[in-house]
């Protein structure tokens, strides 16, 4: 067995009991609070991982008003090696629940994995991955919660890699900062983020999936808002008089492409419009839309079609007025990392020691590293092996967890040679 394979399985344990332990934290993250972090939750577990990182023999672990956990790994070369910095998030998507997560531990043989009385199942079909996976161990869920692996793994490997590396001082390496987030899902994962003051001159997201896999290039994204308002009357009266805005509304939905511009029809690098929200009654209703697209003059696009689209239904009923909202909520990281190539460069290079062939594919999403990105911390992105995250079929394989953390120690090295 190769000294990386052994390290892989080493800390592939430790990462996968760091994992079950922090799954059993119920961080989903709240778009409509007010506050930051959006959920208590997510600060029990912050709170811990401070701790954890203390425990580990980072000194200056500390936890700031916004929730941000960070800490330093310090350098064990004299030369001026770069200061890098691994983030991951705490909390979970808003699609199913993240509450009484109970993860099951299984080797896998093939076929069908059934998720306990849930009546959910993860399909070879379904998750093609999975066909690389017989005769390793997983972890699922029990079909009633996500599991949280997005980003929880990410955590977990964070965490395996730094603790390894603060008993090998041995090992050559430059500074290396830690930081934890709260409220990525929601697209504002590292708005209060002092990066000026963080101090380090590149980062890296552990947030992808596919074991090899890392990303310089993401979504753009943007969302859309639309507030209906219709006429409201007793419905005893409501002849003539009546404007439904749950109809008008169905009358935005029923006017998007079944063939096109939408998450279930688009692959690669085609964008879309997805309908994320809906809330209201007859006489109000809000309907939010996220549209994404690795072009920023193709995202102008798909908003500017969500507000004809508005346009369209108001100008058919004049008794109706629909208001609409757009902001950005992240750009490609793509401009950004084309001037660093070495970020990518030397990921490659960390990826091939622990005996993977590295693959760079482009997010059909975002990450705090477009934020990131954006505010001056050029940052790419690398794998978990988690995958189908946002649903209860989420599954991660732990030996890709091992070297998901040995990568993270690999690429400490790298940046000090």
């Amino acid at each position: 067995m190769s000294t990386e394979t052994t390290l892989a399985a080493r800390l592939a344990e430790d990462a996968a009991e760091r994992f079950l332990r922090y799954v059993r934290f119920d961080t989903q993250s709240d778009e409509e609070s007010d506050t930051y972090p959006s959920t208590d939750g997510q600060l029990v577990l912050l709170r811990l991982l401070r701790e954890e990182l203390q425990q580990a023999g980072l000194a200056d672990a500390a936890i700031d008003e916004h929730g941000y956990v960070t800490a330093t790994l310090p350098a064990t070369v004299e030369d001026a090696a770069p200061t890098i910095a691994l983030f991951a998030h705490v909390d979970t998507a808003r699609e199913v629940s993240g509450a009484n997560v109970s993860p099951q531990r299984l080797r896998y043989d093939g076929g069908e994995i059934q998720l306990g009385d849930s009546g959910q199942a993860i399909r070879p079909e379904q998750s093609p991955e999975l066909a690389n996976h017989v005769g390793h161990e997983l972890i699922t869920t029990d079909g009633t919660t996500l599991l949280g692996a997005d980003d929880k793994a990410g955590i977990a490997e964070i965490m395996a890699a730094v603790a390894y590396l603060a008993t090998q001082p041995e090992i050559p390496h430059g500074p290396v900062k830690v930081a934890f987030n709260p409220d990525e899902e929601i697209g504002r994962g590292v708005v209060h983020f002092p990066v000026d003051t963080f101090g380090a001159a590149l980062a890296y997201t552990v947030d992808g999936s596919t074991a090899g896999e890392l990303q310089a290039e993401t979504f753009s994204g943007a969302q859309v808002r639309m507030r209906i308002h219709g006429r409201s009357i007793h419905p005893g009266w409501a002849k003539g008089e009546l404007v439904n805005a749950i109809k008008l509304a169905g009358e935005i939905l029923g006017r998007l492409p079944d063939d096109g511009r939408s998450p279930e029809t688009t692959e690669g690098r085609e964008g879309y419009v997805h309908p994320v929200f809906l809330e209201g009654d007859s006489s109000e209703v809000e309907l939010r839309f996220i549209a994404r697209d690795f072009e920023n003059d193709r995202l102008a696009e798909h908003v500017a079609f969500l507000r004809g689209l508005a346009e369209e239904v108001a100008a058919a009923e004049p008794r109706c007025s629909i208001e609409v909202e757009d902001r950005i909520q992240y750009l490609n990281t793509r401009d950004g990392l084309d001037q660093h190539p070495e970020i990518i460069a030397n990921l490659e290079e960390a990826i091939r020691r622990v005996g993977l062939e590295p693959k760079q594919t482009a997010i059909r999403g975002g990450t705090d590293g477009s934020a990131l990105t954006e505010m001056g911390l050029p940052t790419a992105n690398i794998f978990t092996g988690g995958h189908d995250a946002h649903s209860e079929r989420e599954w991660i394989c732990i030996e890709d967890m091992g070297l998901a953390a040995a990568t993270l120690v690999e690429l400490a090295k790298v940046w000090a040679e």
